[in-house]
């Protein structure tokens, strides 16, 4: 696919429409593998169960709230395959060839946030080994630097930078490393599962975890009602479902490297639904088994190996979580800041320098540790930011243009997508709208209620498409014919 006379400031070769298109169903499954099989993905699934109150519950609320995720993924994943373009390029066609700089900065500094709390999860595992050392214990007790102990330090900055190396040879690298990467942490989930369930003295779908126990690990969730309650499960389908916010917008950056539409549905059926639910089942009964093991209530991973006795198995656990930690942080934001940074700048700055820009902000970042505290808080607060803006571009693309895209203009600046000099106010007065009652108010103010910010996301999913549609009927746009690319 090659475009037609490009302009300058919006276009160089990593942003171009991909030419190579070799991934199959099997490349976009591990796409997902690598983006849920992490320590985070791990400790929200653990902390969303002992909100359901028992495993029925819990499968019910992870299932439906899963098949939503597929929907929506597969709503990004067909724009992406069928124009082959990354995400700040397809926002193009919604916010204009300028305007798309401000959707695709919002989703690097999203991505900035994430690669920091998915490096610090990663280096948590290394540090977790580390300190059954009696030296390097005392050394983790002792020291303090940026506001962490000197070993979470040093982890930190080795995980970091182990995964600046994935990303120089390009997306070809990161295919392969995520090939191996995701099928890698199911094995040591299945030993870590199996394992504790034989010293648990067998398998059981029944926690036996005391309600005030429940209450005390869910108290800062923002969930009204017991947990097991009804509005207890629609917040955990709402924050599972927004954990994935992040990723609506740019899984086109891997659906443009589809062989072909039936790739990545396929890829997804089995990625999203299935795997959510296989690893989601998992990490409950593995998280039932600990507490019937040990007697506490461990949502990490990390926690629960370090507990084992043999150095070995401590070890395998420890890096094989490491390792599915930097897949997540690869896919999820190495690659999406890339292709956002590179967008502002696409002279300047290319796929590689824009994943260093991302690094660099994340290690800023490490002293503060936006990341640290409640897991559902903390999706939630970061997924808001994104509903309007899939909002906008789902409507504009399926609604708005009926998928329609003159990828050729996508790369002209004075194409079909200047808009107004560049900028769509249809899209950016949506946007701010949107943002107000996805974000603002919810996380700013306390003019509304408490719940609001569970389900901030589709708050703004909704207005900020809502209000798109609308302004767009009344505010039309001269549509030319597009042309073939």
């Amino acid at each position: 696919m090659e475009t037609l006379s490009p302009s300058a400031g919006l276009y160089n070769e990593d942003l171009a429409p991909a030419r190579e298109r070799n991934w199959g169903g099997f490349s976009i499954f591990n796409v997902w593998t690598s983006d849920v099989h992490s320590l985070w993905g791990y400790y929200l699934a653990a902390s969303l169960f002992l909100l359901c109150g028992n495993f029925t519950n819990f499968i019910l609320a992870i299932g439906l709230g899963s098949l939503v995720i597929f929907a929506l993924m597969n709503l990004i994943g067909y724009a992406g395959e069928r124009t082959g373009v990354p995400y700040p390029v397809l926002a193009r066609a919604s916010f204009g060839v300028w305007g798309a700089n401000l959707a695709a900065l919002v989703r690097a500094v999203v991505a900035c946030f994430w690669y920091g709390a998915q490096t610090a999860a990663a280096s948590g595992a290394l540090v977790a080994l580390l300190i059954r050392s009696s030296s390097l214990m005392q050394f983790h007790q002792g020291t303090r630097l940026l506001g962490h102990s000197g070993l979470e330090v040093i982890c930190y900055v080795i995980i970091w930078a182990l995964q600046l190396l994935i990303i120089q040879k390009g997306m070809e690298t990161v295919r392969k490393f995520q090939d191996w990467a995701g099928p890698a942490v199911w094995v040591a989930m299945l030993i870590l599962a199996i394992g504790l369930c034989v010293k648990a003295g067998g398998f059981s779908f029944s926690h036996g975890i005391p309600m005030n126990m429940l209450l005390e690990k869910t108290r800062d969730a923002g969930v009204s009602g017991e947990p097991g309650s009804f509005w207890a499960l629609m917040a955990v389908g709402a924050t599972w479902i927004t954990y994935f916010a992040a990723l609506y917008l740019n899984f086109c950056d891997f659906s443009r490297y589809a062989k072909n539409r039936d790739a990545v549905k396929k890829g997804n059926l089995w990625g999203l639904p299935v795997n959510l639910i296989a690893f989601s089942l998992v990490a409950g009964v593995t998280t039932i088994a600990a507490f019937k093991v040990y007697g506490e209530v461990l949502l990490h991973p990390e926690q629960i190996s370090a507990k084992f006795d043999s150095w070995a198995l401590a070890l395998i656990a420890a890096l094989t979580f490491a390792v599915a930690t930097l897949g997540i942080n690869v896919v999820a934001n190495f690659v999406s800041a890339s292709f956002d940074i590179s967008n502002v700048f696409p002279r300047q700055i290319s796929f590689k320098r824009g994943g260093y820009i991302a690094a660099a902000i994340a290690l800023v970042l490490y002293p503060f540790a936006p990341w640290e505290g409640n897991a559902a808080h903390f999706v939630n607060a970061i997924g808001a930011t994104m509903g309007p803006l899939l909002g906008i571009i789902l409507v504009d693309y399926y609604l708005v243009a009926k998928g329609n895209i003159n990828v050729a203009a996508l790369y002209q600046e004075h194409g079909e997508y200047r808009y107004e000099g560049g900028w769509n106010i249809n899209a950016l007065a949506s946007a701010a709208l949107g943002s107000v009652f996805s974000t603002f108010l919810p996380n700013l103010t306390n003019l509304l209620p408490p719940w609001w910010n569970t389900y901030g996301w589709f708050f703004g999913v909704g207005i900020g498409g809502g209000t798109y549609l609308i302004m767009a009927t009344l505010r039309p746009r001269t549509v030319t014919a597009p042309t073939s690319a």
